[in-house]
């Protein structure tokens, strides 16, 4: 079990991803804006983060590099989320230091499979914080 952080504003896909995570043991913490992922990243220190890259206000590239220059999130892994899958988002994502890139919609063995490569074989296990509500937004 994992402490993941979702970065997503889409409700429907902040659900698909909070189920699929829970249903893989893991604990999820929500973000719904690239500013408040920034502060439960350096707050919370999840073992991983989904980055969604279309985001209200700065998008997920742009806080991604954010997290990668900070000594703090530098190291947590961070898997970029679109559903504009183009060459050139691929490469815009590992230009921001982005360790993965998931296309829209989430396929739940391409997810796990993404997950299970970035997280060490025995994950830190840590308090669990209050479950987000999928609903907010």
């Amino acid at each position: 079990m994992a402490k993941i952080l979702i970065v997503e504003d889409n409700v429907a896909n902040m659900k698909l991803a909070v189920m699929l995570l829970l249903n893989a043991g893991h604990v999820v913490v929500c973000a719904t804006d690239a500013e408040s992922g920034l502060t439960l990243a350096r707050a919370e220190l999840p073992a991983l983060i989904l980055m969604d890259v279309q985001l209200p206000g700065m998008d997920g590239f742009t806080a991604t590099a954010l997290l990668k220059r900070d000594p703090t999130t530098a190291a947590i892994p961070v898997i970029a989320l679109t559903a504009m899958a183009m060459q050139s988002d691929r490469e815009k994502s590992e230009v921001a230091g982005c360790d993965a890139y998931i296309a829209k919609p989430l396929r739940y063995m391409e997810l796990y499979a993404a997950i299970n490569k970035l997280l060490p074989s025995e994950p830190v296990h840590s308090p669990a914080p209050e479950p987000c509500a999928a609903s907010d937004s």
